[in-house]
């Protein structure tokens, strides 16, 4: 099967869908054939919607098997279809695009260093996980810089020795695996280009054999 993937050329998929277990979020607009593929390679029910008005979805949304993490400029008629999947949790204004400053699965955030300690507090509470405050490669939106699932996490190639070794010991559980890579023919912002869960995943169409290959090791589909 081809892993790879582009919305009208644009190889930042990571950008425009958010996926998790068993649901997807595309664009209203997205063409019929990227929202198959995601059905497909993911196994997922593709839902499509904006978020705030606007197709950059996985910037603006994100979460686990607990709920779903959402810009509180969210529009009502937005708000309730996320609503008909799980619960929802609204970021104020001062850092609402969730999917660009929060990286989590099941038992951890990574959340933007600059997140106050309140929000911190009530993403935790919410998505019953750890937060752990850090930057990757000094990139503070955490979200769109890594990619992970409950059996691994994919940050960039740039990442400091030191940054590796306090998201090991800071993570809850030891059956996650770490690694590094990149996506889009070298591209840092793995989370801008790529879309994973435990059953599959889709990096964007620019993705190197060598890239792929680090995807499936880092996250088992070896």
């Amino acid at each position: 099967m081809d892993h790879t993937l582009s919305l009208n050329g644009d190889p930042n998929i990571g950008v425009f869908a958010r996926v998790f277990e068993d649901i997807a979020f595309v664009p209203i607009d997205s063409p019929e054939e990227f929202r198959t593929k995601i059905a497909e390679a993911l196994d997922v029910e593709v839902i499509p919607t904006f978020i705030q008005g606007s197709s950059v979805i996985g910037l603006l949304l994100t979460g686990n098997s607990r709920g779903f993490v959402v810009s509180g400029l969210i529009h009502d008629s937005e708000l309730e279809l996320l609503q008909e999947y799980g619960d929802v949790l609204l970021l104020g204004e001062e850092m609402n695009a969730a999917g660009n400053v929060i990286l989590t699965n099941d038992s951890f955030a990574v959340v933007h260093p600059d997140m106050s300690s309140e929000m911190r507090r009530m993403v935790a509470e919410f998505l019953k996980v750890e937060t752990i405050p850090m930057s990757f490669g000094g990139v503070g939106t955490v979200g769109m810089a890594g990619a992970c699932t409950n059996a691994g996490v994919l940050l960039p190639a740039r990442s400091s020795p030191e940054e590796l070794d306090h998201l090991e010991n800071s993570l809850p559980t030891a059956d996650v695996s770490v690694g590094t890579g990149s996506v889009n023919m070298g591209s840092g912002l793995i989370g801008t280009g790529l879309l994973v869960n435990s059953k599959g995943y889709l990096a964007g169409n620019a993705t190197t054999g060598f890239e792929l290959g680090r995807i499936e090791d880092v996250f088992g589909f070896l």
